[in-house]
């Protein structure tokens, strides 16, 4: 896989863009000039690799707007090593970056040809840290809960229940819901039972599938 001088200038064009949209993180847009998006996409789609858009990945899926992975990675505020459970893997982009921050990462995906090639992917970058589950997302990986952080990367109608439930206390999940219109959430669990939750700005996601893994 090729990272070459070009690639490099093109990432430091999207981190300006990043900056510009208000993204001010230092930690993550570090990530996003490290990390080369060109190899998450196909070939067809390698020149359009760092324009600041979401772009297809099979079985209607999206490898998700460099600006809403910084949105969201931020929200989370990760710190190394802590335990992250991100739902939907998608091509596994989000999941690297999530990685370069010191997360140990606990990936899932219901469409098993997604989860095979964003698996072998990302070992073949060579980051550490990340576990790949092909499963239920909505379900969660209740046998490593609870977790520091939580990160769903699909349009949801209303909060999860059972993803609340996997959340240590003192731990934040960070999930776009609504019906027509999805508003980024931030919920801190504050104490057993009891959650703060902050509404962010309007996103664009696929809809959240539940249900039997494909």
């Amino acid at each position: 896989m090729e990272d070459s001088y070009r690639h490099k200038g093109l990432r430091n064009k999207l981190v300006a863009t990043l900056k510009a949209k208000g993204i001010d993180n230092l930690e993550v847009l570090q990530a996003i000039q490290v990390l080369p998006r060109h190899y998450f996409l196909d070939k067809a789609f390698e020149e359009k690799a760092y324009i600041d858009e979401a772009f297809p990945i099979g079985k209607d899926q999206t490898i998700s707007q460099p600006y809403t992975v910084a949105y969201q990675t931020s929200l989370l505020n990760i710190k190394k090593r802590e335990k992250v459970m991100e739902i939907g893997t998608g091509s596994g982009y989000q999941a690297a970056i999530l990685s370069m921050l010191g997360a140990r990462v606990y990936t899932i995906e219901r469409h098993e040809s997604l989860h095979k090639k964003a698996s072998l992917l990302l070992k073949q970058i060579g980051l550490r840290g990340i576990r790949t589950y092909f499963r239920d997302g909505m379900k969660g990986l209740a046998e490593y809960a609870p977790f520091d952080k939580i990160i769903v990367t699909a349009g949801i109608e209303e909060l999860p229940e059972n993803l609340l439930q996997q959340l240590k206390v003192g731990g934040i999940l960070v999930i776009p819901v609504g019906r027509k219109v999805l508003r980024m959430k931030r919920i801190t669990h504050l104490s057993e039972g009891k959650f703060k939750e902050e509404v962010f700005d309007k996103f664009k996601f696929v809809p959240f599938l539940p249900g039997t893994v494909k």
